[in-house]
């Protein structure tokens, strides 16, 4: 079999990049190594995605935006983040501007079922499930895709999106980065008796994390991030207790909660790629950075990544160049990989500081957050990425 692009792994990164590519005349091939009612009929799993602005004209462009089910977007109107106790806040609002909303959270699994429903309309793209790549021999002019049905697929350029633990990209030879937090991230639904506005809450607990996400309605996404030694006991507890606990988290600013959905689990690891790119061969989404998600950052770059590359091929298929030449290749790793450096590690840096309970820690943290939420220069940086990146804006548009 002959094809122009490989893409293996059918996630929302993989779906993404094929979703951009729908415009182009070529043959693409998909491979995912689950069911095809995996993808084409994604369970619930707890991850709401913080949309940026963006990614929302990304998601837009690709004409995914209008296939996700309006009803369970929510705007973020608000964010706040809370060091333990004590009075030191950081906020980010929408007030007195002219925009409607930080950020969009939209449940996980509806971004991939609309990625999904818009790839599968295409003749073009074909999508192999219940499959797995065993190598990728790579060549001057072309590579050759092994699958584990014996089957080889000659291809023009080879994308992994088969996630932060990427098989392919070890096989591939390239070294990657893996930072273990040793903690686990428990997630649940819960309604409460009090509106909450449209403001996102994060507090560093000491010990603990917990995160407040506003879902549509009086429900909110809850997000425990907790050392892996305590996690068994919070994901045993009865819903009783867990109400309770939660309810006294939030100090009761939004009365009484209850659990509604059921509790997912995830370590947190985080990785990053050394190189984005071998010989006709390109990282997308977590395969090339897996974020801590802290800052929300994850799907974001992941969907920025794709849409670097997507555009540099689309560009060089108008121009009849090759799709996996080795200039096209250093051009998309040269756009994105020194963002996705600064990202994970200034994200691994926040985590540190706001997860190390050693008093003089605690005081230079509290330090932090007076001095962001009081230097406008700061806070206009961050509040201008989360919703207007216009440094990144002709790039797409």
């Amino acid at each position: 079999m002959k094809v122009d692009i490989v893409i293996i792994g059918g996630g929302p990164s993989g779906l993404s990049f094929a979703s951009a590519m729908l415009n182009s005349n070529i043959k693409i091939l998909l491979i995912e190594r689950s069911s095809l009612d995996s993808i084409a009929s994604p369970q619930v799993d707890g991850r709401e995605i913080a949309l940026t602005h963006l990614s929302l004209k990304i998601l837009k462009k690709f004409g995914v935006w209008d296939l996700i089910n309006q009803a369970e977007v929510s705007p973020l109107k608000e964010a706040k983040v809370f060091d333990g106790d004590s009075p030191s806040l950081l906020n980010f609002t929408t007030e007195n501007t002219s925009i409607e909303a930080l950020g969009y959270l939209v449940p996980n699994y509806q971004i991939r079922k609309a990625l999904y429903t818009k790839v599968k309309q295409e003749k073009k793209i074909n999508i192999i499930t219940n499959m797995v790549v065993e190598d990728v021999i790579q060549l001057d002019d072309c590579s050759q895709v092994i699958l584990s049905n014996g089957d080889k697929v000659e291809t023009k350029l080879v994308i992994a999106a088969d996630s932060r633990f990427s098989d392919i990209r070890r096989k591939v030879g390239i070294p990657t980065l893996i930072k273990d937090f040793s903690k686990l991230m428990i997630v649940t639904q819960m309604s409460h008796e009090l509106s909450h506005n449209n403001v996102a809450l994060e507090r560093f607990d000491y010990g603990r994390t917990l995160a407040l996400l506003p879902m549509v309605g009086n429900v909110s996404s809850i997000v425990l991030t907790v050392k892996t030694n305590q996690s068994q006991a919070i994901l045993k507890m009865n819903e009783t207790d867990f109400n309770q606990m939660i309810t006294q988290s939030f100090k009761d600013e939004l009365g009484k909660m209850m659990q509604i959905g059921e509790r997912y689990s995830y370590p947190l690891i985080a990785t990053h790629a050394q190189t984005f790119i071998s010989k006709r061969f390109a990282l997308i989404g977590d395969a090339s950075v897996g974020m801590h998600p802290v800052t929300a950052h994850g799907f974001n770059l992941g969907l920025r990544g794709q849409a670097i590359l997507a555009k540099l091929v689309n560009e060089a298929l108008d121009n009849g160049q090759d799709i996996g030449s080795k200039s096209l290749l250093k051009l998309y790793e040269k756009k994105h990989i020194n963002l996705t450096r600064l990202m994970f590690f200034s994200t691994n840096s926040i985590v540190a500081l706001f997860t190390n309970d050693a008093p003089v820690i605690k005081q230079i943290r509290r330090f932090v957050l007076k001095f962001a939420e009081h230097f406008p220069p700061i806070k206009y940086l961050i509040f201008h990425h989360l919703t207007q990146d216009k440094k990144y804006k002709s790039f797409y548009f």
